[in-house]
């Protein structure tokens, strides 16, 4: 998997000082606190980091569970880069979102056999995407998790290869954007839409609050 260059230039902090330090590859997670109109760097894990190997299933380990110790994890990695990079204190915000179907978990699909099964799976059915975020500054940290439920119209065999032919459901938890061309499978969604991309907006803009990091003006 190819990585994106580690952020090692120092912040510009806003005005009144209050930005945070986003630690994730996720351009959509990058686009929705655009979106918040929250400032913020990216404090992204460099060569030496195993990033992928956090986010092993432990053997039994429920979906909210899972999320929610992935999400940890990564906070725990970069607050440690935050410090050994040598960077201005501000908070770090860090997030997973997992697929799950009952005690299922599908993560990001290992090749495009591995999504043709996921969706296959999922097709015709009610799944839940599972979001957790989590944000640090200091010894004050705050986490949320944020639940929601898709349900897929039942798919042909065609459409799922057409589908991945597309490379879409690369890197993606479950095999599919929620956002992208997959938007035609689903009938009905409950809960938080960026969520299901990968950010909960309300619920990271109170988390954000608590640490006085607040919309651009």
């Amino acid at each position: 998997m190819n990585r994106a260059a580690p952020s090692l230039v120092a912040a510009r902090p806003a005005p009144d000082g209050a930005f945070v330090y986003l630690a994730s590859q996720s351009p959509r997670r990058r686009q929705l606190l655009e979106q918040l109109g929250i400032r913020h760097e990216l404090l992204l894990p460099g060569d030496d980091e195993d990033a992928e190997a956090i986010e092993a299933v432990l053997p039994g380990e429920a979906p909210a569970a899972y999320v929610q110790r992935v999400t940890a994890l990564k906070l725990d990695a970069a607050l440690a880069r935050l410090r050994r990079r040598g960077l201005p204190d501000a908070p770090v915000l860090c997030s997973d979102t997992t697929v799950a179907r009952g005690r299922t978990i599908y993560g990001k699909p290992a090749d495009d056999a591995d999504a043709a099964r996921m969706l296959g799976e999922l097709a015709g059915t009610t799944h839940r995407v599972l979001t957790a975020v989590a944000v640090q500054q200091g010894r004050k940290r705050r986490a949320v998790l944020s639940e929601s439920r898709v349900t897929f119209a039942p798919l042909t065999a065609a459409e799922v290869r057409a589908y991945v032919a597309t490379g879409e459901p690369r890197g993606k938890a479950g095999a599919y954007a929620v956002q992208g061309r997959a938007a035609a499978f689903i009938t009905r969604i409950s809960g938080s839409y960026p969520g299901i991309m990968g950010l909960p907006l309300h619920e990271t803009a109170q988390l954000l609050q608590a640490f006085g990091v607040r919309p651009a003006a």
